[in-house]
Formats: C-alpha cells, structure tokens, sequence
C-alpha cells in the first residue's frame, strides 16, 4: 500500500500549531499516532495512521 508519510513539522501544522515539545511528550507517554524512526533518526508518520489516531480521539471525546 501507497502511503504518503508526513514529517513531525507537517503534523504540528496539521494539529494547529502543537509544539514540537508537545509532540514529543505524547510519544513518551504513548499517546501519540504511530511513528516510523528513519535511519537518520527523523520520524515519519503515515497519513492513514494519523487519520485514524484523530478519529480515535473524536471517537474518545
């Protein structure tokens, strides 16, 4: 499956401006969507991983 991947800037823009700092603390406490760690170390998040993670938390709500 063709998934577009979106960088950690690209999520931030698409949650209305989270902070970076913010970001990473989800990932620490395990609530933030799914990553991929690239070899170079960024990380990369699929688009239909992150669509499901939003709607998740609509669902939560």
């Amino acid at each position: 499956m063709n998934d577009d991947l979106m960088t950690v800037p690209q999520v931030l823009t698409a949650l209305n401006g989270v902070s970076r700092r913010t970001f990473y603390r989800w990932r620490e406490l395990g609530i933030a969507p799914e990553c991929i760690k690239l070899p170079n170390g960024e990380l990369r998040i699929e688009r239909s991983n992150f669509r499901a993670w939003l709607e998740r938390l609509r669902e939560a709500a």
